[in-house]
């Protein structure tokens, strides 16, 4: 019989996990002796907070869930933001941490690390898992596995007390695959066969569904818009609108659709009203599926059909085609990129400059200006190879860790990060992780000397503008301290400069400093 800690570490090797990202601590020593020749290759980061960003990153990247591993207490309560940013967005990832000894917990009385439930802590924002009983850690394990690979996946939290961790315990044993049940579509296909005008929304839950979605929308002949988790789907398709449901003109597309599916969106405001006017239009009558039933409850719709989107779409066509599905999405993409601000365009443009120089390449951002105008409206083109934390919960700092986990998941791909001074400065760290890591990842940092968002909407609120102006530090010499390359580039020669060599290194975009806003 193995101990605990053993059938841990033999679980996670069972369901293919090949990386793992983590902090050791007294705490966890069992866990690292166990981890010592599996063969799963471990990653010290230099904050735990970028241990579950990296989780983050490797898991949309690769499809499978991102394991991090941190220590009692501060490790736990540094991984809040991480998981909160998962949860958000439905990435699955694993925290696995210890907790102290039973006998001690909830009694206050002083102990390394303690907390007074440590589980209450991360039970807000996904399933914490407590093993109590050595004999009951399959079943605990089969549990956090089904919540990582089924439904609506996100964070999940395992804590092992300190004095279980080698304990003797049954072995560990693969997940069995579920076999889902698809509702009936018959009452969606006949909606659909009646439809002039339809469109479809499609949000990240079709992120690994693009084949489908694309047939969908074919045998359909109606426009996709696709919201920021869903970018890089169907890229440069007449039918693909790659634009935020927050501008007006996509509002316009919907409100004269006679049908609208929605497909894997939970139909956010960081997606669908960013700009808070509360004026997007009427969805009583949509057709939404979506692998959450809670999340179906949350807005009224004529049919749901709970079922996972690639499972289901296959099963809405044949249907009616639209006769003018292409013009509606060539004229709705003109009118999109118009309804941007002149800045805005710059970006975009940008960003597709960069996208050319770079092919297939990921581009992971931080809530920067240059992800947030991609966000309103940008083209990917590569599946799952743009996304960022400008949406959703909108962690400032996610940029570089996520791109190190992302530059893990597929060793072969070229990874942009695309940062401000701000957001760097949560995880200068990292950039020696992708160092000792010699990951291919070149890390753009576009240096306005503060939070150049933050100040705008100060600014434009007509409020003074207060706490925006945190200097930076000489990226020169940063990149220098962390063993990295450094270029400086403008905006029209950053893609020669990003084409014409291979991470890790720094480029630096110098920007007009917010105090001069």
């Amino acid at each position: 019989m193995s101990n605990v800690a053993q059938t841990l570490v033999d679980w996670l090797k069972i369901e293919g996990v090949t990386v793992i990202f983590g902090i050791p601590g007294v705490h966890t020593i069992e866990l690292y002796r166990a981890l010592a020749g599996s063969g799963i290759r471990h990653i010290t980061p230099r904050h735990e907070a970028s241990a579950g960003f990296m989780a983050d990153g490797y898991a949309r990247v690769s499809g499978h869930f991102g394991v991090a591993l941190v220590i009692t207490g501060p490790g736990v309560t540094n991984m809040m933001t991480p998981m909160a940013q998962a949860r958000a967005d439905s990435i699955p990832i694993l925290v696995i941490s210890g907790v102290n000894r039973r006998e001690t917990l909830g009694k206050g009385l002083g102990y390394l690390h303690e907390l007074p439930d440590q589980r209450a802590v991360t039970r807000v924002l996904g399933p914490a898992l407590h093993l109590e009983d050595p004999q009951a850690l399959p079943g605990l394990l089969a549990h956090a596995g089904r919540a990582l690979t089924t439904g609506r996946r996100g964070p999940v939290h395992v804590e092992i007390p300190l004095d279980l961790m080698a304990a003797k315990a049954p072995p560990a044993a693969a997940l069995a695959t579920p076999v889902a049940t698809l509702p009936d579509p018959a009452k969606a296909r006949a909606r659909l066969r009646l439809s002039k005008r339809p469109v479809i929304l499609a949000g990240g839950g079709c992120r690994h569904a693009g084949e489908e979605l694309r047939a969908f929308a074919e045998a359909l002949n109606a426009p996709v818009i696709l919201t920021t988790n869903a970018r890089g789907l169907m890229h440069n398709h007449p039918l693909a609108i790659p634009a935020s449901p927050s501008l007006q003109p996509i509002r316009d597309l919907i409100r004269d659709s006679d049908q609208l599916i929605v497909a894997g969106s939970e139909l956010g405001p960081t997606d669908c009203d960013m700009y808070g006017t509360g004026t997007f239009p009427e969805l009583s009558g949509m057709i939404r599926i979506d692998i959450d039933g809670a999340q179906l409850a949350r807005h009224f719709a004529a049919l749901t059909l709970q079922a996972d989107v690639a499972a289901m779409l296959p099963k809405l066509h044949p249907v009616a085609p639209a006769a003018d599905g292409p013009e509606r999405a060539a004229a709705t993409r003109q009118a999109a990129f118009a309804a941007l601000t002149p800045e805005y365009q710059d970006e975009v443009r940008l960003l597709q400059s960069l996208r050319d120089a770079v092919p297939d390449a990921l581009f992971i951002g931080d809530s920067t200006q240059i992800a947030y105008a991609g966000n309103l409206y940008y083209s990917h083109d590569r599946a799952g190879g743009w996304f960022n934390a400008a949406t959703g919960y909108g962690a400032l700092g996610y940029g570089v860790g996520a791109a190190i986990g992302a530059a893990l998941s597929d060793p072969g791909a070229r990874v942009v990060c695309l940062t401000g001074d701000g957001g760097l400065m949560f995880h200068p760290g990292e950039l020696r992780t992708a160092r000792d890591e010699n990951l291919d990842v070149t890390f753009v940092v576009f240096n306005n000397e503060g939070y150049g968002e933050i100040a705008r909407a100060m600014k434009d609120a007509g409020a003074e503008v207060i706490g925006c102006t945190p200097s930076a530090p000489d990226m020169r010499a940063l990149a220098e301290a962390m063993g990295l390359p450094y270029a400086r580039a403008t905006d029209s020669d950053l893609p020669i400069i990003v084409a014409s060599g291979q991470g890790p290194r720094l480029v630096e975009v110098r920007r007009r400093n917010v105090r001069d806003f």
